[in-house]
């Protein structure tokens, strides 16, 4: 669940948009955060000054990364995880909102999803800098799971105080982006901005039209690309969507692939049917987590979690040779073929 390893297993693309848009209204931003890149597709009102804009957005971003960047020395929650004793700090508003979503989460989940979860990632070789080319030892990874499970931190929503013992990482990199891609929502929202797109690293929130008029076009890329490119396609006028994917950032040793998605639980990483997992939610930060945890448990449970927390949620799995669809019943409005959008993603 590391940053640099997470975006690069996210199927969900936003395909041509500029093949999508008409006129001057469009307007494009772009930059760089959190280890990837960020942007923002709008129709111009007139009244919006594009560089004023872009600071804000740029401000926002910075203080993002202050809070919640693991690569970061100098973040609020590098500090925390750096400190050499038990730690007990009063977190910064935007580190308590992640946080709390990260632990009902995972409460749901039975530690599916777990955000402690660091110590396994960098052990097999998915955090920064490390490398992917050997299998850790049973008692290296037993050593590891002693220091995962959010059950080893207390904290306390009432008064945002966080206590963690050294030698716990907590690391947010599976549902920072999400997040952050909410609190730009929320800011184009105050600016007067009534139609737009925003994307961190694929994960992606819309409202409104696109430029031009209509719903934003989203494809869900296949994980088999040689079998085509996408596998289905979006139309949404307003929410967020996130996808987890196993099947582009792994290792191989004789012959067994290892994917850098860690089950917490285990110690090892997931090794079942499901290849991809897509959310769509009204918040961004939960689509963003909800995809990784349900991509964890597997088909079978993740179905059943998907239905019991009524999530609108997407699966592929492999079939032998094969490639099988499912969702829930909550995800099928969200179809571009079931609303008769008979365009295709970018057209």
């Amino acid at each position: 669940m590391r940053r640099a390893a997470r975006w690069l297993a996210l199927c969900l693309a936003v395909c041509a948009l500029a093949a999508c848009d008409s006129g001057n209204q469009r307007r494009e931003l772009r930059g760089g955060t959190m280890g990837t890149t960020w942007s923002v597709v709008y129709a111009d009102p007139g009244h919006i000054d594009p560089r004023s804009l872009r600071g804000s957005i740029e401000s926002e971003l910075e203080a993002l990364n202050g809070a919640l960047s693991t690569y970061l020395p100098d973040s609020e929650i590098s500090r925390l995880n750096e400190a050499a004793e038990t730690a007990e700090t009063t977190l910064s508003p935007r580190f308590a909102a992640v946080l709390e979503t990260a632990l009902a989460i995972s409460a749901a989940t039975d530690g599916a999803y777990d955000v402690t979860v660091g110590p396994l990632v960098d052990l097999w070789g998915f955090g920064a800098g490390a490398g992917r080319d050997r299998v850790p030892a049973a008692a290296e990874i037993e050593a590891a799971l002693a220091r995962v499970g959010v059950g080893r931190i207390d904290w306390d929503p009432s008064s945002a105080v966080l206590r963690k013992p050294a030698g716990v990482r907590i690391d947010l990199s599976s549902i920072a982006k999400g997040y952050a891609v909410d609190r730009l929502a929320a800011l184009l929202a105050a600016a007067g901005l009534e139609d737009f797109l925003v994307e961190i690293g694929g994960e992606l929130r819309v409202q409104g039209e696109r430029p031009g008029g209509g719903p934003w076009r989203l494809a869900i890329e296949s994980p088999r690309p040689s079998a085509g490119r996408v596998i289905d396609a979006l139309a949404l006028t307003s929410g967020a969507v996130a996808t987890s994917g196993d099947y582009r950032n792994y290792f191989e040793v004789d012959g067994q692939r290892y994917s850098h998605l860690v089950d917490p639980r285990s110690g090892y990483p997931v090794a079942h049917e499901l290849v991809s997992v897509t959310v769509v939610h009204e918040d961004c930060m939960q689509a963003d987590a909800w995809a990784t945890a349900l991509i964890v448990l597997g088909r079978e449970a993740a179905m059943a979690t998907a239905r019991r927390e009524g999530l609108a949620a997407y699966f592929v799995s492999r079939d032998g040779d094969q490639l099988t669809v499912d969702y829930t019943d909550s995800f099928a409005g969200y179809l571009a073929a079931q609303q008769g959008d008979s365009g295709s993603p970018g057209a």
